[in-house]
C-alpha cells in the first residue's frame, strides 16, 4: 500500500491535446484500487495512452496499453465496493473489467472508464442497498473509485468529436496530487 488512507487524492489528466481532467479520489472508501490506480499513474503508466472505446451517452474508457481493450498491467485484482458509491450521474470514474472468472476472482488492472450519464446497472449493489451477485451471468459490477470535478467538458468532446483523432483522445499524463492528513 503505497497510499495513505488519512490524505486526499487527486488526479489531474493532461491531455496531449492541452485539455485537463480533474478527478477527485475515494481513498477512504476504495483504498486498494485508488491505490493501484495512484501507483500506476506515478509510474507513467498511463503516459500517451488513448480512450480506446468513447461510446456516447455511456462511457470513455482508457488504461489499456496496447489500445485494443486487451491490454492489461499484468496482474489482477478484486472488486472493491462502497454502499455510497455509487454510478449516478455522469463523471463517475470506474473500474473497467471483463466480470469474474477463475472460481469468482475478480479481473481489475489498468482499465477505468468515465460515465456520460447515470448507469446504475454498473453498480456493485442492488437499488435495495443489498449487495448485487456479480457471479451472474451477464451481471455487471465496476468498482466507483473517484468523480470528474473539472474537465468534463473535455471527455464530452471525446464522444462529438467527428474526427476522432488519437491526439484527441490521447492521456499525456496522469499527475497525482496529494493533501495530507485529511478529515
Amino acid at each position: 500500500m503505497s497510499i495513505n488512507q488519512k490524505n486526499k487524492y487527486l488526479a489531474i489528466i493532461h491531455m496531449e491535446n492541452g485539455g485537463e481532467i480533474s478527478i477527485d479520489l475515494y481513498a477512504k472508501k476504495t483504498p486498494l484500487t485508488v491505490n493501484n490506480f495512484v501507483f500506476l499513474a506515478r509510474d507513467g503508466y498511463y503516459n500517451n495512452m488513448i480512450f480506446h472505446r468513447i461510446i456516447p451517452g455511456f462511457v470513455a474508457q482508457t488504461g489499456d496499453p496496447t489500445g485494443t481493450g486487451k491490454g492489461d498491467p499484468g496482474y489482477e485484482f478484486e472488486n472493491e465496493f462502497h454502499a455510497t458509491l455509487k454510478h449516478d450521474s455522469s463523471g463517475i470514474v470506474s473500474m473497467a473489467n471483463s466480470g469474474l472468472r477463475n472460481n469468482s476472482k475478480g479481473t481489475n488492472g489498468s482499465q477505468f472508464f468515465i460515465t456520460y450519464r447515470a448507469t446504475p446497472h454498473l453498480d456493485g449493489y442492488n437499488s435495495d442497498g443489498s449487495e448485487k451477485d456479480c457471479t451472474k451471468p451477464n451481471s455487471s459490477c465496476h468498482t466507483v473509485f473517484g468523480k470528474v470535478i473539472s474537465g468534463m467538458d473535455i471527455i464530452e468532446k471525446l464522444s462529438s468529436d467527428q474526427n476522432n483523432t488519437t491526439n484527441n483522445k490521447k492521456i499525456r499524463k496522469i499527475e497525482i496530487l496529494e493533501e495530507k492528513n485529511v478529515k
